[in-house]
């Protein structure tokens, strides 16, 4: 930690200060992420929208977004971190808001799909920064409990579903958008506006940051991290389509009402992504001291098992039988998930991680805003459940393309890796 303001004022050491007021922005940067999947019937019913208009908005947000994510990234290492985060809250929170008086598919557009997208994009970067800065000697926990507002945020959208009931689908926005405005006034009257940290005077060329060409050649150019990239973008794409469409799926095909639908296919899911997630992390860690390629193999087993329980909760005819596909895809999602970045830190040098990983993210979602728009042209030919379940094959063929890399291209990689000298 570089930081040696003190804080008497506060209850708690500010470390943890901080991890709290992070955690609820993160939370409400999720919640406000998905509450338009949970709100498209009631959208669809009173705009009188297409499935593909609708679809439009989710792509385009998740478009705005994977654009914006380097761009992030690099103002993170350059800028004020404090205010990067309460500019960009400020920001996604109005479009949140703002949704709410949307009268048709510009103001969609332009509010959710626009607005939203561009401030989620600029959190992630700064926030994990500050919290990896105090959080010297307890990163991992924090880490840990900070991803927890991820879980978390999503599964309370459903709440978004019970005000869009009682109270009509804008009360949702303008209940969600205004709480994000209110936290950005108290993000800016306790969070400390912390300097970056400084770099170790013998450390030459420390400050610089990497250059671009190189950044791409290691991610598109070394195999295992090009498979691995690939593999995200299907996941990701599948994620996005499920995240967008599954509530909708719950409410036509099962009758339910937009709040249960919304919390029954999130809350399954989620619950046991959070598992996955735990118990996946303790075991790779353990193996994958004497065996790095453990990683690899928690990346392809997640992926593949995970494949017969989306096309199960898109096939099957009875609620219960869906709600079992849902945990148990949540289940292996959570497994794939706690090694997601771990596999290709393997074999990708510490300082060009940060940066790789923000091109590998642009490229994942850039990928997964089209899963949108493609299941709802799907959903004409084959039902939306049909479409849903049509993700298993994306999900399998990820699985596939890690099990080549693990077996073909991540010894040799490892191997270079570790011999450059930049694998600590």
């Amino acid at each position: 930690m570089t930081t040696n303001q003190t804080h008497l004022d506060r209850l708690i050491p500010y470390k943890w200060e901080l991890l709290f007021l992070l955690w609820i922005a993160f939370f409400l940067h999720q919640a406000d992420r998905q509450i338009y999947g949970n709100l498209i019937p009631l959208i669809q019913k009173d705009l009188q929208l297409s499935d593909d208009s609708l679809a439009l908005v989710a792509s385009i947000f998740t478009w705005v977004y994977g654009i914006m994510v380097p761009l992030g990234g690099y103002v993170g290492d350059v800028l004020r971190r404090k205010w990067i985060i309460v500019v960009m809250l400020i920001i996604w929170s109005i479009g949140t808001l703002l949704t709410g008086i949307s009268t048709g598919i510009l103001g969609l557009i332009l509010f959710r799909g626009i607005a939203s997208g561009f401030g989620e994009a600029f959190y992630a970067p700064s926030a994990n920064s500050l919290i990896t800065q105090w959080h010297d000697k307890t990163r991992a926990l924090a880490m840990s409990v900070h991803q927890t507002a991820l879980y978390t945020g999503i599964v309370a959208s459903f709440a978004a579903g019970y005000v869009g009931e009682m109270y009509g689908w804008r009360s949702a926005f303008y209940g969600f958008g205004g709480f994000g405005i209110i936290w950005a006034v108290v993000l800016i009257w306790r969070m400390d506006d912390t300097p970056q940290p400084r770099r170790p005077k013998n450390d030459a060329g420390a400050g610089d940051r990497p250059p671009l060409g190189e950044v791409l050649r290691h991610v598109f150019l070394k195999p295992t991290v090009l498979m691995l990239s690939l593999a995200f973008a299907g996941m990701v794409f599948c994620q996005i389509g499920y995240l967008t469409w599954m509530p909708t799926l719950l409410h036509r095909k099962y009758e339910l009402s937009v709040t249960y639908a919304g919390l029954a296919s999130l809350s399954f899911h989620h619950a046991f992504a959070f598992a996955g997630v735990v118990l996946g992390g303790r075991i790779s860690d353990t193996l994958a001291r004497r065996r790095p390629i453990t990683r690899m193999v928690f990346e392809y087993l997640g992926l593949i098992l995970a494949a017969p329980f989306i096309y199960l909760m898109g096939t099957t005819d009875h609620l219960w039988i869906c709600c079992v596909g849902l945990s148990l895809f949540g289940l292996f999602r959570g497994i794939y998930d706690s090694n997601l970045f771990a596999a290709p830190f393997e074999v990708i040098p510490p300082r060009l991680r940060s940066s790789a990983l923000g091109v590998m993210l642009s490229f994942a979602f850039l990928t997964g805003a089209f899963s949108p728009l493609v299941l709802a042209r799907l959903s004409k030919i084959l039902g939306l459940d049909g479409a849903i379940a049509s993700l298993s094959a994306v999900h399998l063929a990820a699985g596939l393309i890690v099990v080549i890399a693990t077996y073909t291209t991540f010894s040799r990689d490892y191997r270079r890796n570790q011999r450059s000298g930049e694998d600590v």
